[in-house]
């Protein structure tokens, strides 16, 4: 089981050379253009995402927002970077499928949480004893 996992990950890089060679030659642009564009693409995507992430986290430690969701998109944005660098038109798409995503794991923390990320301090039942 482990080899045929290991010649998956390996064979995976080749295939999507060919693929990206054999696009190449049917579009008319040459592979290495594809292949500069992507690692561009996914080096500013990187390179955002770093200020991104400390905004996400700052903003996450004053209790504007839920930590999770600056995690979970920072997580993908990340992955989807790293294989946007991965020569070929394969990572590629799987990458801009992974940015489409409609992930909104922020909205439901959200709901959960008041204001200040530790719900409402004065929320209880109230009764006079006498």
């Amino acid at each position: 089981m482990r080899f045929i996992v290991l010649f998956i990950l390996l064979s995976f890089p080749v295939i999507d050379l060919m693929v990206t060679m054999r696009f190449a030659r049917w579009t008319g642009i040459p592979t290495l253009v594809w292949l500069l564009a992507s690692a561009a693409v996914g080096t500013l995507l990187l390179r955002h995402e770093r200020g991104g992430f400390r905004a996400r986290t700052l903003g996450a430690l004053r209790g504007d927002q839920p930590l999770m969701r600056g995690l979970v998109d920072s997580g993908r944005k990340v992955l989807a970077a790293m294989l946007f660098i991965l020569p070929g038109i394969l990572s590629d798409l799987l990458a801009i499928a992974l940015l489409m995503l409609p992930i909104n794991l922020g909205r439901r923390l959200a709901t959960q949480s008041a204001g200040t990320g530790f719900g409402d301090p004065l929320d209880g039942d109230y009764r006079r004893i006498e």
